[in-house]
């Protein structure tokens, strides 16, 4: 079937019967603390390693999504799921145990928009009927992969971000008992933007780009109005991606500023944590939405978000070989209907 239109309109309802957000005491002093299920002042959630800790945030986080959707994971056709690390080993080895199919995703910042957007795919196509979206980002296991060891103590420049130590898991179901859950409304899956950016030290300019390209297109291809939602958020561009990402789009005469705000931004006070310019990694959108977004749309306070989620398209490898740093970004449209 040829498409005339990027943007997909689901066919029927994609419910998300549940999620829970798991974070560090970090996550904790920020803002929007109070809206983790789980949050713990051990960085190794009682694990010997970062990386085990890591794979243990995601199992937290996918046990209590389905304890609050009374769901067994045997229930579950396939976890949707990815991590920083690699070959994803955080998510394989925190899920394991629970003998689900496993679909491995490496979207790094944008792991948690596509874990939802394809969920919401393979059950609107009617190939699944219950699935699972995770994923989790560790600051001192993103380190030692993508940086320098934590004792090195090399010093940040203002634009580069922290990474979140942070999972959120969220059940994907096309029936629900409660038909006032929130829904996935529209999926559109983003494009590769490269503009040459090299700064690992600034993935926000990486990425803002992409984020421009998704969101012009959602907002020309639906005719919709940034005033029609409650929240615009990017995750996760930072304070300098922001800047670049509304300079951007008022460019090309699209002002969503009034309703735009980035996970880097929600996550950490800035002012407050020595955190830079703001939040970054997978589980920085992820506990995000799975935490502080949900109970907003739980209580009624939200009832239409667009989260578009980034991801720069890099590796330690790629960086030192002098390759520019593409991004690329996805949507999806959650509605409480």
């Amino acid at each position: 079937m040829e498409r005339k239109t990027e943007v997909i309109k689901l066919n029927k309802p994609v419910y998300i019967l549940s999620s829970a957000a798991v974070g560090s005491s970090k996550e904790k002093e920020g803002p929007v603390g109070d809206y983790f299920d789980i949050t713990s002042r051990d960085i190794k959630f009682g694990m010997d390693t970062f990386e085990a800790g890591e794979s243990e945030m995601q199992r937290l986080a996918l046990n209590t999504a389905l304890k609050k959707a009374k769901t067994h994971h045997k229930e579950l056709n396939a976890i949707l799921a990815g991590d920083l690390l690699n070959q994803c080993t955080s998510s394989t080895h925190g899920f394991i145990e629970f003998e689900v199919p496993f679909i491995g995703l490496y979207g790094a910042c944008s792991t948690m928009a596509e874990s939802l957007a394809l969920g919401s795919l393979l059950i609107d196509g009617g190939h699944f009927s219950k699935i699972a979206a995770a994923t989790a980002s560790h600051f001192c296991a993103s380190e030692r992969q993508f940086r320098f060891p934590l004792e090195y103590g090399g010093q940040r420049p203002p634009t580069s971000q922290w990474t979140v130590t942070s999972a959120g898991a969220a059940i994907l179901s096309g029936a629900s008992a409660d038909l006032a859950k929130p829904q996935v409304t529209e999926v559109l899956l983003g494009k590769i933007i490269d503009k040459g950016v090299t700064d690992l030290t600034n993935m926000g300019a990486a990425m803002a780009p992409a984020a421009v390209d998704t969101i012009l297109k959602y907002f020309r291809e639906t005719g919709a109005d940034p005033s029609d939602f409650d929240i615009i958020a990017t995750g996760d561009l930072g304070a300098e991606g922001k800047r670049i990402t509304e300079n951007l789009l008022l460019s090309e005469g699209l002002d969503i500023r009034g309703k735009y705000n980035d996970c880097g931004l929600i996550i950490y006070d800035c002012e407050q944590q020595d955190v830079h310019s703001g939040g970054s990694g997978c589980g920085c959108s992820a506990g995000v939405f799975c935490g502080y977004f949900m109970s907003k749309l739980a209580l009624g306070e939200y009832k239409n978000i667009l989260l578009i989620c980034t991801w720069a398209l890099m590796s330690p490898g790629s960086v030192m070989q002098g390759n520019s740093i593409p991004g690329i970004a996805h949507l999806v449209h959650v509605q409480k209907i």
